[in-house]
């Protein structure tokens, strides 16, 4: 099953002999980095295995939201959508951006409490978050059917295009100076005197002294090839998108069954608002009891199942040599099969709480991996292990509304410069040095 059409980004030919930051990655956090960096004036090549926004940054909902985030990401949401109001300008690119509000719908009293309660996290940020009761909600939403206690309604909060955002994104850098190569694989780094002196990629040898590994659900692979113990596994959410249908809300909606958003043709983006499948694979093994905490918080809303991926990923070597080709240039692309049953579901409860979605046409459906943490915030930090080294990863569904801040605070840590806000829980030491992994409401 082909992902979603991604606005494509001609890779350039010649590969620099020398710079002074590698990105590895090509989705939106690598790319908000490498522009960050590039405006700055270092020198900067971005190297991804495949496209630009091939991966989980063409293939999320779209929602650019504040609203129900952990709390440690909610001032760097903050600054990310300031960074979404001016990226249309910014990159001289249409991202499709627009401020059209989320609602998170709240089905008995004691969700209503619960929204409630999350609320006050935004208090201090100047950002109108509301609580609406059912008759709000209709007035709000006309044509809904959904029986509910209320709603969290965030207007500040919005949407844009997956299938642009990075690209466009990709190619500012490159209006600032940076390289960027496309189906160009990092094989590894080097290093001189334990710091990092290059990364060797399928093309050759670029000489740099700091590395972004903004891999996604590849990154923890990567960082293992070189001792770093990353605690990364894998979740499959499944998406379907209409062709245009007239009437439809404006604001993106969270309900138990389903989660809709508005796209710029005038179609829907439709997921399933709680259920996600994990695959059982080798690393289920390895990281178990980092992951524990989540799975006893989360596992009603995941299905496991134990199928082709374990076989898949088990072939997969851990170790390479930077000589030979890497695992990375065997997968370009993560591109996994969605499950039509979740997907028709969510569209069958779409239908009872809009009627008007009876008349939606599907035009796709695909599936999406995404790359979640222990404790479901991400890792943006540097690796004390290897001077030069540093880790952009883990936004567990939570990555392309932040990922231009995620950008921002990259490269702030890559350049010593004051980080835009706290970068402390973000640092990767937090799965070794002690800390309790802890799981903080929020979706």
């Amino acid at each position: 099953m082909p992902g979603p059409y991604v606005v494509p980004v001609l890779g350039d030919e010649e590969l620099p002999k020398e710079c002074d930051v590698v990105v590895i990655g090509g989705g939106i956090v690598g790319c908000s980095a490498a522009l960050e960096l590039a405006e700055r004036g270092l020198r900067v090549t971005l190297c991804e295995k495949g496209g630009i926004g091939k991966e989980q940054s063409s293939r999320n909902w779209g929602w650019v939201r504040i609203s129900m985030r952990d709390p440690r990401e909610v001032p760097l949401m903050a600054e990310a959508l300031r960074i979404w109001d001016g990226l249309d300008k910014r990159t001289g690119r249409d991202v499709g951006f627009k401020r059209a509000g989320i609602i998170f719908t709240c089905a008995n009293e004691k969700e209503l409490a619960d929204h409630e309660r999350w609320r006050t996290n935004l208090d201090g940020y100047q950002i109108e978050s509301r609580m609406l009761t059912a008759r709000e909600f209709g007035e709000t939403v006309p044509g809904s059917r959904l029986d509910m206690a209320g709603a969290l309604y965030t207007p500040a909060d919005g949407r844009a295009e997956p299938q642009k955002a990075a690209p466009a994104i990709a190619e500012a850098a490159r209006d600032k100076g940076a390289t960027i190569l496309t189906e160009c694989a990092v094989r590894g780094i080097e290093t001189s005197a334990g710091a990092v002196s290059g990364v060797v990629t399928e093309r050759g040898a670029i000489a740099c002294t700091a590395v972004v590994l903004a891999g996604g659900a590849w990154s923890s692979l990567f960082a293992g090839r070189f001792g770093i113990d990353l605690p990364q596994l894998k979740v499959l959410n499944s998406v379907m998108r209409t062709r245009p249908l007239e009437g439809g809300p404006e604001q993106a909606i969270w309900a138990k069954d389903f989660a809709i958003r508005k796209r710029q043709d005038g179609g829907y983006t439709i997921a399933c608002g709680h259920d996600n499948i994990v695959d059982i694979v080798p690393d289920s093994f390895r990281y178990a009891a980092s992951f524990l905490p989540a799975l006893r918080a989360e596992w009603k809303s995941l299905s496991f199942r134990l199928a082709g991926r374990f076989f898949d990923e088990l072939r997969i070597p851990r170790h390479w040599s930077m000589d030979d080709a890497s695992p990375f240039e065997y997968h370009r692309v993560l591109d996994p099969v969605p499950s039509k049953k979740l997907t028709q579901d969510a569209l069958g409860g779409l239908k009872r709480a809009f009627p008007l979605f009876e008349k939606a046409e599907i035009a796709q459906r695909w599936g999406g991996y995404i790359d979640v943490t222990p404790d479901a915030v991400p890792v943006i930090s540097a690796v004390d292990a290897i001077p030069g080294f540093h880790v952009a990863t883990g936004f567990s569904g939570h990555g392309f509304g932040i990922g231009p801040a995620a950008g921002r605070l990259m490269a702030d840590i890559v350049t010593g410069r004051s980080p835009v806000v706290d970068p402390k829980a973000f640092r990767i030491s937090r799965f070794s040095d002690g800390s309790k992994v802890e799981l903080i409401s929020g979706f």
